[in-house]
């Protein structure tokens, strides 16, 4: 690909600087406990994943050390694929990863791996397989052309790239770390919620009894403030087509764990056939998960029907409000998980809601509760709808800043202050030809077969 560059620069194909040498396809049986460790693409992309270990013969070119260049040329595009500068301990190559090899003397590695990363949009685009997993090949990686300025610049170009793109990582870091505090702060929100502690003040009474709840509420079980109900689907099988239409929306398990709070719409509806067995619950009814996902929430913003793994709880007028049972439910999530027996698939069942014993405060304070919790949740959902967009500015923003290194805009003032740098013997002409001509002077060792030692 073809980019727009200084005039005193090149454009070079990565073949033509470098060797490439793909690693070890290793079986399961040669993996063992002690020995090198294996670099596989995952140990590339994320320092924590697991290895595995080989303790045999390994030939020198699939032997890693600190510092070496590689290049992840399979995966998931997004995730897998890029180039990296290994920093951990000598080890073995796996397959689908290129040991990359060049003249660290006329070469600045650091330079060569933005240069590489900066072009991966067009190597991914170019890649053989399908959505899911795709394969950079050698040839593709090898014919793939880069912006090449002389040395000096590439190591002036590398430093101003690793200060910035620090920068911005830093920046990631900081903002990747606030959703984390908003989940703590909404799950404070709610314990002082559920406590009394949020409404102190418009209740005007700090009393409190031996349980830690204020004193003018009361405990009671949920079936004598509302009724519970499972839902229904009794037609099997479950994906008899007759089941299915657009009349009337069916909602699962899936859809009230994701919901953040209200289920506005559905994604699957029954028909009048699919209606007849099951039940059609009204809006405003707070939604229970009973089996895989145990006690998640969400209240029905529309009218829907829902299979057996999920209740529906219908709160008395006088006595509560959906929401605020709702939020008790939350607080006692994992309670109610240890309930649920240790199975393939969790489950409880109508007898363990029905007998739960919770706090519950008088109507009107149950209002302003909900009220509180709504501005205080609509609150944190403002600053993190912020922090999403920052955040999508700044994975932006480290492409732009590699786009800009190599149209040669941060070295413009540079170059004009050291022309005597990237012209003559130290233009990147002269740089390329030296390159050309120490690869062509080395002579490529013959192979030879390896031969099992007999006695």
């Amino acid at each position: 690909m073809s980019i727009e560059k200084p005039t005193m620069w090149l454009q070079t194909s990565i073949g033509s600087l470098c060797n490439l040498i793909n690693g070890r396809a290793f079986k399961p049986k040669e993996w063992s406990e002690a020995g090198l460790p294996i670099i596989r693409i995952q140990n590339l992309n994320n320092p924590d994943a697991k290895y595995n270990h080989f303790d045999g013969e390994l030939a020198d070119k699939q032997r890693i050390e600190t510092g070496d260049l590689l290049f992840a040329w399979s995966g998931t595009p997004g995730t897998s694929f890029g180039a990296h500068v290994w920093k951990g301990e000598t080890a073995a190559l796996n397959q689908h990863i290129f040991k990359i090899e060049f003249s660290e003397a006329l070469i600045d590695k650091r330079f060569l791996r933005y240069a590489i990363n900066q072009t991966l949009d067009e190597l991914i685009s170019g890649a053989h397989g399908g959505v899911g997993l795709r394969h950079i090949t050698k040839g593709k990686f090898e014919a793939t052309e880069i912006a090449f300025p002389s040395l000096t610049e590439q190591k002036v170009i590398a430093d101003k790239l690793d200060t910035l793109l620090a920068q911005v990582e830093n920046t990631k870091a900081r903002l990747e770390r606030i959703p984390k505090i908003l989940k703590r702060f909404r799950q404070s929100v709610l314990a002082a919620a559920v406590s009394g502690r949020l409404t102190e003040e418009w209740r005007r009474d700090s009393t409190y009894n031996g349980e830690g709840y204020p004193a003018s509420w009361t405990f009671k079980h949920l079936s004598e403030v509302g009724q519970l109900a499972r839902g229904k689907s009794k037609h099997r099988p479950r994906n008899d087509p007759r089941l299915f239409g657009a009349d009337y929306p069916f909602i699962q398990t899936g859809e009230v764990a994701n919901a953040a709070g209200e289920i506005t719409s559905a994604t699957r509806f029954y028909s009048e056939f699919g209606l007849q067995q099951s039940r059609l619950f009204p809006a405003g009814t707070l939604c229970i998960t009973i089996a895989a996902n145990i006690a998640d929430t969400a209240i029905l913003g529309i009218d829907a029907c829902f299979p057996d793994s999920v209740v529906g709880f219908t709160p008395k007028d006088s006595e509560a409000l959906a929401y605020f049972v709702k939020y008790l439910i939350d607080v006692n999530k994992q309670d109610l998980e240890s309930f649920a027996p240790a199975t393939a698939q969790k489950n409880i069942n109508l007898k363990v809601l029905n007998e739960l014993r919770l706090p519950f405060p008088s109507l009107e304070e149950q209002t302003e509760i909900v009220r509180r919790v709504d501005q205080l949740f609509a609150h944190a959902d403002r600053i993190e709808h912020q922090v999403n967009n920052a955040l999508t500015r700044v994975n932006n923003l480290a492409q732009s800043v590699l786009a800009k290194a190599f149209r040669g805009e941060l070295t413009e003032q540079w170059r004009k202050d050291n022309p005597e740098l990237i012209s003559g013997e130290n233009s990147a002409e002269a740089l390329l030809e030296r390159i050309k001509a120490e690869r062509a002077a080395v002579t490529p060792m013959k192979k030879t077969r390896k031969r099992k030692v007999t006695a």
